[in-house]
């Protein structure tokens, strides 16, 4: 138990470190699997202004505004390294390396999240189309979309916001 709150307590405050540096690559496997514990998934709620001190503009505008970024601009399209890929707010794992594919959208796509609790769907009908928008469970950051013409075995397509995502190389 007193590791779990010494490890709330470090995820939180790396919450509130300036997001736009890289990610660290040092966690090791243990790390990352207790950072998907349900205790981890404690609501963070900051306000715009805490949020604009912690990300950069364009990171604000789609994980806080629900932008999206330019297709095939992003740093993370073509990265083929092994590894986990975080939220780029709260570093919550949520899609692993072994799960993504070349879908040729110009977004990184996933066929599935790391687990069923770190991410979020909800419906999203702007822009005059019915779609399930992709959450960051704990900090409800805007990720992306998923279809429902991705590969097998699940048939889903996670098409996700590269500046949404930091990677942690294994």
């Amino acid at each position: 138990m007193r590791l779990l709150i010494i490890l709330a307590v470090l995820v939180g405050w790396g919450c509130t470190t300036n997001s736009s540096k890289t990610v660290s690559n040092k966690m090791s496997n243990a790390q990352l699997a207790a950072m998907s514990s349900a205790d981890t998934l404690i609501k963070i709620k900051k306000s715009d202004k805490e949020w604009k001190q912690t990300l950069t503009s364009e990171e604000f505008y789609v994980l806080r505004q629900k932008g999206t970024e330019r297709a095939f601009t992003g740093d993370l399209l073509k990265n083929k390294k092994k590894g986990t890929y975080v939220c780029k707010a709260c570093e919550l794992p949520l899609f692993s390396s072994k799960t993504k594919f070349k879908s040729g959208t110009g977004w990184p796509s996933f066929y599935a999240p790391i687990n069923d609790t770190n991410v979020a769907e909800e419906s999203d009908v702007s822009y005059g189309m019915k779609r399930t928008e992709v959450l960051c469970q704990r900090c409800d950051g805007h990720l992306g979309h998923v279809f429902e013409d991705g590969p097998q075995p699940t048939g889903l397509r996670y098409c996700i916001n590269s500046v949404s995502l930091g990677f942690i190389e294994k």
